[in-house]
């Protein structure tokens, strides 16, 4: 027991060779190292969707003026609900009104709504297809749509490539998606008449007919509300 081995065995004999197997075990560890950090990075991007999926259901819709992408004016989106509030606008958002302008108060005073932000980047626009195609099934509803962290001369030919005829805005510093709390691309928020949003927003393109259904359901909770359409013509 004087620690120099097995009796007749030379100093050292009993020390296994660790090259290989050191080597061996190296791989191993960086493999498994690289899977946690996988893994990880997973458990963030859902934590983060959780953690932020837009407006939540029963919250006041933050008040927005967005220019048109076509005709509308040069400047910012306007997100301020007060006067004089710096960056976020000069005058309150709801009462920015104009032909050229985009206006969420202005959409839900009149009805529920269907907003969608998205990014002019891979599929994402695709959603304004869909959009376009649902509006004439639900007239009583307003679809509208904002790009985000995008110049209006590339989102206008967007909308005349798609003759678009729903309003389409242009949010180009990106105030609107933070303020929204976008995560994801297409993000699709339903909006009672009043401005409260209705239900947990949509986190990326659906199937048209998921979106159909949520669009139904939508006008469907907003009359049980007691929501009723204005009547126009001569005899409203």
């Amino acid at each position: 027991m004087n620690g120099s081995g097995l009796p007749g065995s030379p100093p050292g004999a009993d020390r296994p060779d660790l090259g290989i197997a050191g080597a061996r075990y190296g791989r191993y560890v960086v493999a498994l190292a690289a899977i946690l950090l996988i893994a990880f990075t997973i458990h963030v991007a859902l934590t983060a969707h959780k953690a932020a999926p837009g407006i939540l259901p029963g919250t006041p819709i933050p008040p927005f003026a967005a220019p048109l992408a076509i005709g509308g004016p040069p400047g910012e989106a306007d997100v301020a609900k007060h006067a004089g509030e710096g960056q976020a606008g000069r005058v309150p958002a709801c009462s920015e009104r104009g032909p050229g302008i985009l206006n969420i108060c202005g959409l839900y005073e009149r009805g529920p709504v269907v907003l969608a932000l998205f990014f002019d980047a891979g599929s994402c626009a695709k959603t304004l297809d869909d959009l376009r195609r649902l509006a004439p099934e639900f007239p009583q509803v307003g679809f509208a749509a904002v790009a985000v962290k995008e110049d209006a001369a590339s989102v206008a030919r967007i909308v005349r490539s798609k003759h678009l005829t729903l309003p389409v805005g242009v949010d180009t510093d990106g105030r609107l998606g933070a303020l929204y709390a976008m995560v994801s691309c297409p993000q699709i928020t339903f909006v009672y008449p009043g401005g409260v949003v209705q239900s947990t927003a949509l986190l990326m393109r659906p199937p048209l007919a998921t979106l159909r259904s949520r669009v139904a359901e939508l006008l469907a909770t907003s009359r049980a509300r007691g929501w009723r359409q204005a009547r126009t013509g001569p005899h409203a």
